[in-house]
């Protein structure tokens, strides 16, 4: 079923992808890239996402990860990283699919579950992102789901029923501790998640650890540890990439401002800015904004 699967996955792809990723189910986007596109900084938020063709891959913290057509990736946080379709052409296009997962919808179906189907919760915490090869019912689930867009009467109806079939197929997959702790609200990764939207709502100001090991109910030290191992990063490493990127995407709004750019994103100095900027871009913010196109804000 598997070179079956992924060739009807990639023919719904082709047919049904539009140049704003939307498709009229709620929470599901087709990708597609017709030429290798160079590293973008993003945020992957709580997500599965599927290639059906071509190789994605991406840089979290010092961590590069890669997954290819057949394979998953699963983020459980709001996690910023730098990813681009290495492997894609006009007679090959990069193509997936990707559904905001909602920690709501987790929970539910973990509470229908009857006593002993799930798995045993694994020792600590799990990472923020996570790749595996899709299983054969998680392939036919998503094509299903995708069946949909060429029946658009049945969607209100057999798209939510599709989507807790999903559910159900990554909490008992190989990564279905990440899901399941997604779910949890009292679970460590909610905890991390909690401090990593502080973070994100308090990117221009700075902060001290303790303060933010409180936003996590977590002691300094368990909280160094968990946050590392769900962003790959330390607490001010995650603040310092989210500020780059948000001055990045400014940037590209307002190429002649560097400066104020700078201290909007909670930059004292313009030196530290401009260095950083070029460790984190390549190039300093005054070369990449000639090269940012206008659009690069969305």
């Amino acid at each position: 079923m598997g070179i079956m699967a992924l060739d009807e996955l990639r023919d719904l792809l082709h047919r049904h992808a539009r140049p704003d990723l939307a498709t009229p189910i709620e929470d599901v986007l087709i990708f597609r890239a017709e030429q290798p596109q160079p590293p973008t900084p993003t945020t992957y938020g709580k997500v599965l996402a599927v290639v059906a063709q071509g190789t994605k891959r991406f840089a979290l913290g010092e961590k590069v990860y890669e997954y290819r057509e057949g394979q998953y990736l699963i983020a459980s946080v709001d996690l910023p990283v730098t990813a681009h379709f290495a492997r894609a052409s006009a007679e090959l296009p990069g193509l997936g699919v990707g559904l905001t997962l909602h920690p709501a919808a987790v929970a539910e179906v973990l509470l229908q579950a009857a006593p002993g189907e799930l798995p045993e919760h694994g020792e600590g915490v799990p990472p923020g992102l996570a790749v595996s090869t899709a299983s054969p019912e998680l392939l036919d689930a998503v094509i299903r789901l995708l069946r949909l867009l060429d029946r658009p009467r049945d969607i209100t109806v057999l798209a939510p029923l599709i989507k807790r079939e999903i559910l159900w197929r990554l909490i008992t997959g190989d990564q279905g501790a990440i899901v399941r702790q997604f779910g949890l609200p009292d679970s460590s990764l909610s905890h991390i998640a909690r401090a990593i939207q502080w973070i994100r709502d308090h990117y221009t100001q700075p902060f001290r650890v303790e303060d933010v090991a409180k936003v996590a109910s977590m002691s300094v030290s368990t909280f160094h540890r968990n946050f590392q191992a769900v962003t790959a990063m330390s607490p001010i490493q995650f603040q310092k990439r989210i500020r780059l990127q948000q001055a990045r995407l400014q940037l590209a709004a307002a190429p002649a401002d560097i400066a104020a750019v700078s201290r909007r994103v909670g930059y004292e100095s313009p030196s530290q800015f401009s260095r950083e900027y070029r460790r984190q871009f390549g190039m300093s913010p005054s070369q990449d904004a000639t090269r940012l196109p206008a659009g690069a804000a969305r």
